[in-house]
């Protein structure tokens, strides 16, 4: 049995958590300072973890290992389990014509720069937040805009703070799950309370769109559809987030807040059509294919991936946009079939009875080989047993609803098969790094390393509530991963919350929700960004611009939590 020491090094509190922080700090700065690649530096800090776990938190040789292993797991499944099969499913319909189908449809529906930033930036990007991430939704949503007639660099950045609202529950809520494993706490309670943050800052992006787009002049004249589609989004999160699937969160609010756009854009049109960018602010850039072979020469996205697809993305909607002509009724259809699929499938693992049966049948939970370990209380702790849902997990309905996708839009087995190895090829590097990430978290978590900060952030009380939103803006802007900055800094959240007297729920909730902010700020995504739209080298110019937004929007969300750990809206904390 191992039993946790709260202050190894020295029998000092303060030099056992500065000697705890150096995993992290060596994370962010070989991220942050050296730009070495994600999978060394999360490599590079799990080796450092081990070794402090071994020598300073005397952590058995075994049980380290052990708490390793049990980590790359978890990376593996529930999470790339999740990531994998979204992103099959994405690619299966890159592959056909009908993604192309898509995105036609929704560029002829409206000429007005200001409206498509809504449709395609917010609404489509959440869509594909909620399957694919990984910048696929920047790529996609920046070059769908130039195709429209929006200058690459505004194309760029309208792209970037559009993918904020969606993040904290993208990949099927992967963020929400990984931060239910490392902490232990109930994944509704996580998912409601992360359901009654973000909607808050969903309400105001569509209208900060409008205003990046076209000025105040923007704002004065699309306010009304920039508010029902922040209204709308808002509360499609809150609603299932709270009430339903959180897997489904973000692909109910995109396709509801589409649909009440359409419905809005019938009855209602602004009083002018902007439908060519006029900026004179904007970099010289050279054509969407251009940037497109910028990206698989980054290596951001290899050939055949989203990101490669653009260019015939961009060219197709170009031609929408000038014929104004619209898909017939089945192809749209047909478009959104995955879609539709995956809520079905979703909603029927919800019914009682499967649910039930599911549980019954397809969950195991056993206890992680050589991991015997009590806090420093003497308390058994959390993370040494697995509940292994193998048959009702995520990943495994979407892998459902992949092959019922095939079978829709008639994909051999063999091209499916062939699809999805080039999926796992492409998410070979992301691999490394989520489960060394994992990893990583566990060993802290385990060893007591993670209780140790804990206790010592613990030591600002109440202002605790305050820095906690910016622990995960800085987690998610350093990672580019809202899921590894959970992953990283979840338990320990939850640990500091408990000792000031604050709710786990909340801090540990905030640290994903307050960390999405940063998304727009990670190297990862502007390098996507600026490649995508065929500036490359404007990562510079692009943070410049952005960092403003924010900061801003992480300042609003910082005040409605710490107002949500006070009497004033406590109320609001499941």
């Amino acid at each position: 049995m191992f039993q946790q020491i709260l202050d190894p090094i020295a029998g000092s509190l303060a030099l056992s958590a500065i000697c705890a922080a150096l995993p992290l700090i060596l994370l962010f700065v070989l991220l942050g300072a050296f730009r070495v690649k994600a999978p060394i530096a999360a490599l590079a800090s799990l080796a450092l973890s081990l070794l402090l776990a071994v020598i300073g938190w005397q952590m058995p040789v075994n049980q380290a290992l052990s708490a390793t292993a049990a980590g790359i797991f978890y990376g593996l499944f529930p999470i790339l389990w999740i990531l994998v099969n979204a992103l099959w499913i994405y690619r299966l319909t890159v592959a056909s014509p009908w993604f192309e189908v898509l995105g036609q449809t929704i560029r002829s529906i409206s000429d007005d720069l200001r409206i498509l930033s809504i449709l395609i930036a917010f609404c489509f990007g959440a869509l594909l937040e909620s399957l694919a991430g990984f910048g696929a939704p920047v790529a996609i949503s920046a070059a769908m805009l130039m195709a429209a007639g929006m200058k690459p660099l505004k194309s760029a950045v309208v792209s970037l703070l559009a993918n904020t609202a969606p993040v904290a529950f993208g990949a099927m809520a992967a963020p929400i799950i990984a931060l239910n494993g490392v902490t232990g706490l109930p994944l509704n309670e996580l998912s409601s309370m992360a359901g009654r943050q973000t909607p808050f800052i969903a309400l105001i992006v569509p209208l900060l769109l409008v205003f990046l787009v076209d000025g105040r002049r923007g704002v004065r004249q699309t306010w009304p559809v920039a508010v029902v589609a922040g209204v709308v989004f808002a509360l499609a999160q809150f609603v299932t987030s709270n009430f339903f699937a959180v897997e489904l969160t973000d692909v109910v609010a995109a396709v509801a807040t589409v649909a009440a756009v359409l419905l809005m854009l019938k009855v209602w049109q602004p009083k002018e059509s902007i439908a060519e960018d006029s900026a004179d602010e904007e970099l010289r850039g050279s054509s969407t294919a251009s940037g497109t072979a910028a990206l698989s020469r980054d290596g951001q996205a290899p050939t055949g991936s989203p990101a490669g697809r653009t260019s015939s993305i961009a060219t197709t909607g170009a031609a929408a946009v000038a014929d104004g002509s619209r898909p017939e009724a089945r192809k749209v259809w047909m478009s959104i079939a995955p879609y539709l699929v995956i809520i079905t499938v979703f909603s029927l693992a919800q019914v009682p009875v499967l649910k039930t049966w599911l549980a019954q049948v397809g969950s195991v939970t056993f206890a992680w080989p050589g991991l015997e370990i009590v806090d420093s209380a003497g308390q058994a702790v959390s993370g040494t047993k697995f509940k292994l849902d193998h048959l009702k997990a995520t990943g495994t309905l979407l892998l459902i609803s992949g092959v019922i996708t095939m079978a829709l839009y008639k994909i051999s087995a063999s091209r499916g098969l062939r699809v999805y190895k080039e999926t796992l090829v492409q998410l070979r590097w992301t691999i490394v790094t989520v489960t060394a990430v994992l990893g990583l978290s566990f060993v802290m978590n385990l060893s007591g390393q993670t209780t140790t900060l804990g206790f010592a952030l613990a030591s600002a009380g109440g202002f605790f509530a305050l820095l906690s939103p910016l622990i995960g803006w800085i987690g998610v802007a350093l990672t580019g991963s809202d899921t590894s900055s959970n992953s990283l800094f979840g338990q320990m959240q939850a640990t500091a919350a408990e000792q000031t007297g604050l709710s786990p729920v909340l801090m540990a909730a905030s640290n994903s929700s307050a960390g999405v902010m940063g998304k727009m700020l990670s190297l990862q995504n502007l390098a996507v960004a600026s490649a995508a739209v065929g500036l490359d080298g404007a990562e510079g110019t692009l943070f410049r611009k952005l960092v403003g937004w924010s900061l801003g929007l992480l300042a609003l969300i910082t005040v409605l939590i710490f107002l949500q750990s006070t009497p004033v809206l406590d109320w609001m904390v499941p």
